[in-house]
C-alpha cells in the first residue's frame, strides 16, 4: 500500500475513536467506513512487466477513452489516453524505460477525466522520456475530483519500464503520447492495468539512435 493510505486511513479511525466516545459508536461507522476505503483505495499491488526493449506499458489501470492524433512542437504523435475511476489503482508507472528528459508541472482546471478538453485545460504532469533513442510522453492528469499529482523522478534520472513513478490522488486520466509509427496493441474501450497492459510497439529506430540512447542510460546510472 501507498504510504498515504496509512495516513489518510489511520486519520480516519482516530476520528471514529473520537466520535465513538463522544457520542456513539453507530455514528463512529462512518468514519470507519472512510478508513476501509481510503486502505483500499491506496493498494499497490505487484505487477510483472512484460516486454522487450520497445514494449509500452500502460502508465497505470483504467479504461482507454480515447485514442487521437497530438501535435507535440508541430510534431504529430499518438496518443493513449486511459480514465482512471475513483475505484482504479491509482499507482503510476513509467510506460517505457529510459531517461527522464523533461518534466513540465502545468497549473489548470479540474475538468472531468473523461473529457476529451482536459487533456490540455486541466492541471497535470507532463514527462518526456527518451528510450532508446525515441521520445515517449506521458502526462498525469487531475480529474473532477483529484487535486494532487505527485512524481518521484527528476530530470537526469533512469526509469524501467513499469517502475513505480508517481500517483494521481481520488480519480483522474494519464496520457501516453508515442510516435506514429508505434503499432498500437488496445483500442478504446479496453481494460487496462498498470506496468502489466502492452498499449504499444515503438518502431525500432536506427542503430546510430539506440547507440545513443542507450549510451545516455549508461552514463546517467553512472553518475
Amino acid at each position: 500500500m501507498v504510504r498515504d493510505g496509512y495516513f489518510y486511513g489511520f486519520a480516519a479511525l482516530s476520528a471514529a475513536a473520537i466520535v465513538g466516545w463522544l457520542a456513539s459508536p453507530v455514528w463512529a461507522v462512518i468514519p470507519v467506513a472512510f478508513a476501509a476505503f481510503f486502505f483500499w483505495f491506496f493498494r499497490d499491488p505487484d505487477r510483472s512487466i512484460p516486454g522487450s526493449a520497445g514494449t509500452v506499458v500502460s502508465p497505470g489501470d483504467g479504461k482507454v477513452s480515447h485514442i487521437t492524433e497530438a501535435l507535440v512542437g508541430g510534431v504529430p504523435f499518438s496518443r493513449i489516453s486511459i480514465f482512471l475511476s475513483v475505484f482504479d489503482v491509482h499507482v503510476n508507472r513509467s510506460p517505457v524505460e529510459g531517461i527522464v528528459r523533461n518534466v513540465e508541472y502545468k497549473p489548470g482546471k479540474f475538468l472531468n477525466a473523461m473529457n476529451a478538453a482536459c487533456a490540455v485545460e486541466n492541471e497535470q504532469n507532463i514527462v518526456t522520456v527518451e528510450s532508446y533513442g525515441q521520445t515517449v510522453i506521458f502526462k498525469q492528469i487531475a480529474g473532477l475530483i483529484a487535486r494532487r499529482i505527485v512524481f518521484t523522478k527528476k530530470i537526469g534520472e533512469p526509469v524501467q519500464r513499469g517502475e513505480r513513478i508517481g500517483l494521481i490522488k481520488f480519480g483522474s486520466r494519464v496520457d501516453v503520447l508515442l510516435p506514429k509509427d508505434a503499432a498500437l496493441k488496445i483500442k478504446v474501450g479496453d481494460r487496462v492495468k498498470g506496468g502489466a497492459s502492452v498499449l504499444a510497439e515503438l518502431a525500432p529506430c536506427s542503430p546510430a539512435g539506440a547507440a545513443s540512447g542507450l549510451s545516455s542510460e549508461r552514463h546517467q546510472g553512472g553518475r
